[in-house]
Formats: C-alpha cells, structure tokens, sequence
C-alpha cells in the first residue's frame, strides 16, 4: 500500500511504471559551493538515497539511477577510487534499508574492469534484497547502453539463437524483468543520453532539468510526476 506523505495530494494518478534518473552535475554543484568534487559525489549518493525511498513510497515500481558509465574509467585516479571507495562502504547499508521496506536491489552492468571485492559488494546488495517484492531500486554501475546491447548479441550467439525478435531479445538484457523506462530525467542542464538505457528507452519520455543532482528535492520529485501525466505518450500510434 501507499503511504501517506505531506504532498500526497500533488502526485498525480497517472505514475510511470519505470522512472530513469541520469544522476548528473555531482562535481558542479561542489565547485560551485567550492567544496571538493569529492563531497559532491557523496551528497549525489545521499540523494539518490532520498529520491529511491520516495519514490517507491508515491507507487512507483521500478526506479534506475545511471551511477558509473563505461566511459567514468577515464576519470582521475583520484576520483574513481573515490567513488569505488563510496560504493563498497555504502551499498550495502542502502540495501538493508531497503530491505526492511520489502524493496529490492538490481545492479544493472558487468563486472569488468571493476575491481572484484566492489563487484562483490554489489551482488551482495543485489543477494540481500532478492525475495523484497515491494519496489525495485535499478543502481546502473559499470554500465553501457550500447555495451549492455553488445553483451546481449553475444549471450544470443553463446545459446545459438538463430533468428531474434524483440521479445526474444529481451531476455538476453541484463536484468529482462526491469521494464521499459517511461521516463528518463536527466539533472544539470545537460541535454542528451549517454547511452543510459538504451534498448529501454525506445518510447521513453525525456525531461531535462538544470538542477545539479545533489539539490533535488521532494518537491522536485513531485514537478517530475506532474509533468510524466501531463504528457501524451502515442508509441508510435
């Protein structure tokens, strides 16, 4: 059952199944606090913390964060052992609590070239949450849009599928049970996709916000629903 917020009255019936963020504008919202890029990406964590938990208590079902790309290796040194640092000591409180919510845990992406005590991490948070059924919090790491599309065609040439359809490919995806997204919002002012969800977001509606991820607020979360209902979604009719 739903629970009850203070802005219940303003979430809208019409609520996406899947709701996508792109968490981005973590070290621009520290520069421009002069704090260090570091302390950014740790409040962005906080609030994907926040916007997880709330979310599924308005009745959203599945709802993905596109945390570390492919590409994020070639950050600084510094900085990316900062965020495996950040990943490996607090994935697994996040699971827990969500957990005694009845809320799961998927990680969407491939283990390498990640180190493996943090692959592990994550599948333990994933193992942790397995029979919740209540919600589903997607942590995109490591991942790819189009790597994830290139690990399905081989997974389908490794069980010598010999003709594909949509349908069919779908299983080969990481995680097939996570549905289409239906709304992807990206944070920062930034306007495109980094190949976030790409086979998922075929009719996915798009909204691009100029907040940096880590001043997201409920309220902001709630703009977001009005405006997934205000829109006419036609996929292709």
């Amino acid at each position: 059952m739903k629970s009850q917020s203070s802005s219940d009255q303003n979430i809208p019936a019409n609520l996406p199944a899947h709701l996508g963020f792109i968490v981005d504008g973590n070290r621009r919202w520290a520069k421009e606090r002069l704090l260090p890029t570091l302390e950014g990406h740790r409040k962005g964590f906080k609030k994907v913390e926040m916007i997880a938990d709330y979310a599924l208590e308005q009745g959203i079902k599945f709802v993905s964060f596109f945390l570390f790309s492919t590409e994020n290796w070639g950050r600084s040194p510094e900085e990316v052992a900062y965020l495996m640092d950040l990943v490996q000591k607090n994935i697994f409180k996040f699971a827990k609590k969500l957990q005694t919510k009845n809320y799961r845990c998927l990680i969407l992406g491939r283990p390498e070239p990640a180190p493996a005590e943090i692959w592990a991490k994550l599948l333990e948070a994933e193992k942790l949450t397995q029979d919740c059924t209540g919600g589903t919090v997607c942590i995109c790491f490591n991942y790819g849009g189009q790597q994830e599309i290139v690990d399905a065609v081989n997974k389908a040439i490794q069980d010598q599928a010999q003709s594909l359809t949509i349908q069919g490919f779908n299983k080969y995806i990481y995680h097939p049970e996570v549905p289409p997204v239906d709304m992807i919002v990206r944070t920062s002012g930034e306007e495109r996709i980094s190949g976030f969800m790409l086979w998922r977001a075929a009719y996915s509606e798009f909204l691009f916000l100029k907040k940096y991820f880590p001043a997201i607020t409920k309220k902001d979360f709630d703009r977001i629903l009005t405006e997934y209902a205000s829109r006419q979604r036609r996929f292709g009719k």
